[in-house]
């Protein structure tokens, strides 16, 4: 009986995968993989939002401030984190810019990315809260899926291991460990963050289902559950990064970040658990910002409108009957002559009329007199 051969590693993809060109312009693997997960997150989002009870043109307008914010922040955060590469020996200034050699900073992307949400969200009088909320499982999905251009790139990687699914990294790679053999298999942290935000964001989203997570509160679970990964994860990665030793202990600086990160969504948890109890379905709009429809109506969260006009009393009587389903008090006769109806409750004409026409000397009226 013929064995069959198992892969004993995850190979790289070769380096011209890692871009391409299309005439003069150059496309990055690692590009289209942020790219990709933002897609991916903005759709997530709006139909969370919706759902929520949000206009689904309300993500856009404050995607379009978070998001750039966010990559600006990410590549800052990465270059204050790992300077060596921009300020050290060897070190070059003019790579801070090229993004799509990678390096983004997830701590940098959320902290500058919440502040253009927050001014996208001002601006369409949405509840920062509540597009936090609606976003956070989105935000690990584009997590997820911007890790593949770490493997792409070849970087990120981890400690040399002997498992069979370490990676396998071009020797000849600028990343490639200058004290490792050739051939040396690693631990591939891109893909254990890529399973690790995975399984968050299905987590999330059933966790939505069964309980109230408003109000910020699936916010700081996500950054609960993405920091507790985060910290393990990063342990086992031996790029260069930023060290810092606090009591006795010496780790990168995004392992630190990582725990201080954490206690806090924790804390936070705590206190929204216990302090503040969740409203049913809180609006998502800030006060007096609710959408208006094409002519000005309020719409509530039903979808019905109030259009503000006001009913206005007839002056013959006649609303009541109408309101009720009733024929008008008073009809016309043949002559154009105004006469009296029987009453809503089948009485007959009023007596009214009978005097009235006695006063007349009693004359009979007649069709066309």
């Amino acid at each position: 009986m013929t064995g069959i051969a198992v892969a004993a590693s995850i190979p790289s993809p070769p380096s011209e995968w890692a871009s391409f060109a299309l005439g003069p312009v150059t496309i990055h693997a690692y590009a289209l993989c942020i790219l990709a997960g933002i897609i991916l997150a903005l759709i997530l989002t709006q139909k969370r939002f919706v759902a929520f009870g949000g206009n689904a043109d309300a993500v856009w307008d404050i995607a379009i401030w978070a998001i750039p914010f966010g990559i600006i922040g990410g590549r800052l955060y990465h270059v204050v984190s790992s300077p060596d590469a921009y300020f050290g020996p060897e070190g070059d200034l003019a790579r801070i810019p090229q993004i799509w050699l990678g390096g983004l900073g997830i701590w940098g992307a959320i902290a500058l990315g919440a502040v253009g949400a927050w001014i996208g969200a001002r601006r369409a009088g949405v509840r920062l809260s509540a597009f936090a909320d609606a976003a956070a499982p989105g935000v690990l999905l584009a997590q997820a899926v911007g890790r593949l251009g770490n493997w792409f790139n070849q970087e990120l990687f981890g400690a040399p291991t002997t498992l069979p699914w370490g990676l396998e990294i071009d020797a000849d790679n600028a990343n490639f460990p200058l004290d490792q053999e050739p051939g040396t298999l690693f631990h591939p942290t891109f893909l254990y963050e890529l399973l690790w935000n995975l399984a968050g964001v299905a987590i999330l989203l059933l966790l939505a289902r069964k309980l109230n997570l408003r109000g910020g509160r699936m916010f700081w679970l996500y950054a609960a559950y993405y920091t507790l990964g985060r910290v393990w994860i990063e342990a086992l990665r031996i790029d260069d990064a930023e060290m810092v030793t606090l009591f006795g202990v010496t780790q990168r600086l995004n392992v630190w970040t990582s725990i201080a990160v954490f206690v806090v969504a924790l804390a936070v948890l705590v206190y929204l658990a216990v302090k503040r109890r969740p409203a049913e379905a809180p609006s998502v709009y800030v006060p007096g910002r609710e959408p208006k429809d094409a002519v000005g109506a309020d719409v509530d969260s039903t979808g019905a409108t109030d259009t503000g006009a006001k009913d206005t009393t007839a002056t013959d009587g006649t609303a009541a009957a109408d309101a009720a389903g009733a024929e008008p008090p008073t009809d016309r006769d043949d002559a154009g002559r105004s006469v009296s109806n029987a009453s809503a409750t089948g009485g007959h004409a009023s007596d009214g009329a009978a005097d009235a026409r006695n006063e007349r000397g009693n004359l009979s009226e007649t069709n066309g007199s």
